[in-house]
């Protein structure tokens, strides 16, 4: 297999699209058909070639990874067998393509990433990696729900984002785009009837996991599909877990969801349930609250002068003896 070696057409912005839910998944499919649509841009696709889901940043260290040409209309685009932070950190270095992405997209996610599921976030470690390497990127998810949400809902997420992503471009073409941050994007569930784009901030939102024993293999895949977007699936089918019926030298256990935690402030998860299009500007660094800060700036001196004691007092015992 050759890489991708046509010329750039320096006329037009180049797009990368990658994801966590997998090449195949309808999300990243209607992002891809709607850029190719506006015949604005060229289109990349770099994306995991099975389901990488709650993956978060994680990368293939110890083997190669495959990279396979696939047919997806309008666009140059290979199935990797990477997490999604390989996908993007090999669609960006020029190995696979010709030349560095001006913009990279991660999504659209099947399921919300606000509060702290940004850290678990597969789709978000690719927009993440990105960012590292000094390359514009966003991470689109969108609010799907059980029973409500459709396929079709997909289209209208990529259409609603296309006037952030040209602004982006405008931004990125006059040098003016913020090199310290990327963006975060949701979309609500009802995406005809939003609100309107909302400026938002990082909550701590978070679905409460905990774990059961199961009596198959078979049934903890069907678990982790189920909930490859960490919410409750209310037309899921209960599963059969007599723990007596798991071997002795073989337990095993699936994840599931207890309960969540939501913040009340101006948050990403708030707005995103009232309706609006949510935009969160994420760095990579993970600092403490202020109040920790402060704890701490005064617990480790004492510590170390508990150290010091008990060295002092140490070296006097061994001393007499």
């Amino acid at each position: 297999m050759e890489v991708a070696n046509n010329v750039p057409d320096c006329k037009q912005p180049t797009i990368m699209v990658t994801n966590d839910d997998g090449i195949d998944a309808p999300g990243l499919q209607a992002l891809v058909r709607t850029l190719v649509s506006t015949n604005r841009y060229r289109v990349w696709v770099c994306a995991p070639d099975s389901e990488k889901s709650a993956v978060s940043h994680s990368i293939t260290w110890r083997q190669p990874v495959s990279a396979k040409q696939t047919e997806i209309s309008g666009a140059t685009a290979f199935a990797v067998s990477g997490t999604p932070a390989d996908c993007t950190s090999l669609g960006i270095s020029k190995a696979l393509f010709p030349s560095v992405p001006d913009l990279v997209l991660s999504g659209i996610n099947m399921g919300s990433n606000c509060g702290y599921h940004t850290v678990y976030s597969g789709t978000v470690g690719g927009a993440r990696e990105a960012f590292f390497y000094g390359v514009p990127s966003v991470s689109i998810s969108y609010d799907w729900v059980g029973g409500i949400s459709s396929i079709n809902d997909f289209t209208l997420a990529a259409e609603a984002c296309l006037p952030i992503i040209n602004a982006i471009l405008l931004e990125i073409n006059n040098k003016t785009f913020p090199k310290n941050c990327f963006l975060n994007v949701d979309l609500p569930t009802n995406i005809p009837k939003h609100k309107g784009y909302k400026l938002t901030k990082q909550g701590k939102s978070i679905v409460k996991m905990g774990w059961k024993q199961v009596s198959s293999n078979a049934q903890g895949n069907n678990i982790s599909n189920m909930l490859s977007t960490m919410t409750n699936d209310p037309n899921s089918v209960a599963l059969n877990t007599d723990a007596k019926s798991v071997s002795q030298e073989n337990c095993l256990f699936i994840r599931e969801v207890k309960g969540g935690a939501v913040d009340d402030g101006e948050t990403d998860y708030r707005f995103v349930k009232e309706g609006y299009i949510t935009v969160t500007a994420l760095g990579a660094l993970s600092h403490a609250d202020n109040d920790c800060q402060t704890f701490f700036k005064e617990w480790l001196p004492a510590v170390a002068e508990h150290a010091s004691s008990a060295l002092r007092c140490d070296i006097i015992l061994g001393a007499a003896e």
